[in-house]
């Protein structure tokens, strides 16, 4: 007879990432391989950059680069080693035809012109938290090519919009390491099981909770806030909600999405179109949030229906638990 603790010894494991995809691959859209592929070659790349972050004070790649990317913000060390990370695991994957980065101002054609998918990404989102160890993100969308299989990607395999999304997702890189993805059939959470390598099923079916008592937002720009948003701001304190404000979006987002809260980074007088990117982060998290039953606005709509115009276009954002953003945006 095998003894308890022999038993517990021999508990499984838990389902792998690849095993995951594996299992679910005929729910995805059009049901084929490459897409699985790219959600590896992302996880991959997620394993390798969660590696140097680790080490980054050790090595000294933490801190400023002394450059700025297209966005016209400071760079650090590690959002060009995240960029360059990302954009060779996509290449030498070889399911995407063109990748566009946060930290690069055009198109990135990576020499698969048959490839059927693009790819929209933030490789390292609040890199400025690293010196002080605070948690960090990248942020991907997936999208099936509308320009012709063999020819290289054009600006409108990237500016379809937020609904034609067929994967969106997130990697969190903090207290443990998760991978949080959807394929517009509910929302999976996958954590880095570091002896082994393996990102494991850790929160299956995420559905986030439809009211909550947490806000984030930066109350320092208060009083550039419009008078909607700043009567919101004090609906919350009434209300003795707690608040809650990382600076790190991914890290906010995530807490919200599991425990239920609004994350708001509206428009000012200095930002009158919002500071977030539409592409590269809202889009992403908005598919997330409406997939688990959240809601994601600009204030005046769903995210996920503006029309894109520019590969940097920016956005106010309020996401999170589906009533409070409701009342939030319903001034």
């Amino acid at each position: 007879m095998i003894s308890k603790t022999v038993q517990e010894l021999a508990l499984p494991v838990g389902v792998t990432l690849d095993r995951f995809i594996m299992g679910n691959q005929s729910t995805f859209p059009y049901a084929t391989g490459e897409l699985s592929q790219l959600l590896r070659d992302i996880a991959l790349a997620g394993k390798i950059i969660n590696r140097e972050i680790n080490r980054a004070g050790l090595v000294d790649i933490a801190g400023g680069n002394g450059t700025e990317n297209v966005q016209g913000e400071n760079q650090q060390k590690l959002d060009i080693i995240a960029n360059i990370r990302f954009i060779r695991a996509l290449k030498n994957g070889g399911e995407a035809c063109a990748i566009l980065s946060e930290e690069e101002e055009e198109i990135i054609h990576t020499g698969n012109n048959q490839g059927k998918y693009v790819v929209a990404m933030d490789p390292l989102d609040g890199s400025s938290n690293i010196d002080v160890g605070v948690s960090i993100g990248t942020i991907f969308s997936i999208y099936r090519r509308v320009s012709p299989m063999g020819a290289p990607a054009t600006r409108e395999d990237f500016l379809q919009g937020g609904r034609k999304q067929v994967a969106a997702g997130y990697i969190l890189y903090g207290s443990s390491t998760m991978l949080v993805y959807s394929t517009g059939n509910g929302v999976n959470g996958f954590t880095l099981d570091q002896s082994l390598g393996e990102f494991i099923l850790s929160h299956k079916n995420i559905c986030s909770p439809a009211n909550g008592t947490t806000f984030s937002v930066n109350e320092g720009h208060y009083n550039s806030y419009l008078q909607s948003v700043q009567d919101y701001i004090v609906h919350c304190k009434k209300n003795e909600f707690s608040a809650r404000y990382i600076g790190s979006l991914v890290s906010d987002f995530h807490r919200n999405l599991l425990k239920g809260g609004i994350y708001l980074y509206p428009s000012t007088k200095k930002d009158l179109r919002g500071k977030l990117r539409l592409i590269y982060e809202c889009y992403p998290l908005a598919f997330i949030s409406e997939q688990s039953g959240g809601g994601a606005s600009d204030g005046f709509g769903s995210i996920l229906d503006i029309v894109p115009t520019t590969f940097h276009q920016r956005s106010p954002l309020f996401i999170g638990s589906r009533l409070m953003v409701q009342e939030a945006v319903k001034a």
